[in-house]
């Protein structure tokens, strides 16, 4: 069998020229949040010290990518701000990340605008939570650029029926417009969206779903292996408000041991990204996950 085959069999990509899925070790992707709406507000860095010195903490803890975001798009918030608001926090935490580190950057962004600022500034990933649907001038901007994607499935309209299905879909239709665009498939990684399904919202973010969101959720991890596409997935469950569902923690600072559970699972399931605000936890986590995993038992 040719590399080419193997690596297909194995969900192999580059992101920003960092290995993912695959005989790769599974990745870490840490949370850099730099808007003070976001739901965790132990993420939130503002200042030039505190990006410098969370940064400074990823990176020693062993995290690959760095993911800023610039506005929260958490679906129970009110939480909209200018794209003029959104880019500017987002190109001042670059620039003191890019003095202080050489980990590739993701934003976290969905706008047109704000991805193209930050492309033009040395950023390597976009990381689009509607999967390149919610601004059609995105497309334009990805095609230029040809940057890492990680593509969410989002739908603007309300769905129903089998969770895996109706994701394996969503992803589908967020892939033909990368391929569209022009973007190697072998720069994408797909986001199963934990935590953006929801009956109601305060925010265009999130899709709408007739079904009970937190079994929807449950549902995706434990079926992870099936909804692949032969593309690396990224899991991000870090402090969100499904394990608060679980575990009746209202507040996200209570959910860590949730999150580290659900991080582990996640990988022996199939993860190959983890994205998470508590790199430290989560590096000791997906180690040991690693390890039990059959399919990483070559690690």
């Amino acid at each position: 069998m040719t590399q080419i085959a193997l690596d297909l069999i194995n969900h192999v990509a580059k992101i920003a020229n960092v290995g993912v899925g695959g005989k790769n070790p599974v990745r870490i992707m840490g949370i850099l949040n730099t808007s003070p709406e976001s739901f965790y507000k132990k993420s939130i860095y503002t200042s030039t010290i505190q990006i410098k010195n969370s940064i400074k903490d990823m990176e020693n803890y062993g995290a690959d990518f760095i993911d800023v975001g610039g506005m929260s798009t958490a679906p129970y918030l009110s939480t909209i701000i200018s794209e003029k608001t959104e880019s500017k926090r987002i190109l001042s935490a670059i620039k003191i990340i890019q003095n202080v580190s050489n980990l590739p950057i993701s934003v976290d962004t969905c706008r047109a605008i704000v991805a193209k600022d930050a492309l033009e500034h040395g950023v390597e990933i976009i990381n689009d939570i509607s999967g390149l649907k919610y601004d059609e001038e995105m497309r334009k901007v990805v095609s230029e650029f040809s940057p890492s994607l990680i593509l969410c499935a989002y739908d603007s309209k309300t769905v129903s029926g089998n969770p895996v299905p109706t994701t394996k879909k969503l992803f589908r239709e967020s892939l033909k417009i990368a391929k569209d665009s022009h973007v190697s498939s072998e720069k994408i990684v797909l986001d199963p969206a934990i935590g953006f399904f929801r009956k109601t919202g305060k925010g265009p973010f999130f899709t709408k779903i007739k079904s009970d969101w937190v079994k929807r959720d449950l549902a995706i991890i434990q079926n992870l292996k099936s909804i692949k596409q032969n593309f690396p997935i990224l899991i991000s469950v870090s402090n969100k408000s499904f394990l608060g569902n679980i575990l009746q923690k209202e507040n996200p600072a209570d959910r860590l041991f949730g999150s580290i559970a659900a991080e582990a699972i996640s990988v022996i399931n199939g993860a190959d990204i983890i994205r998470t605000h508590n790199v430290q936890a989560t590096r000791d986590a997906i180690t040991i996950a690693s390890k039990l995993s059959k399919q990483h038992k070559g690690l």
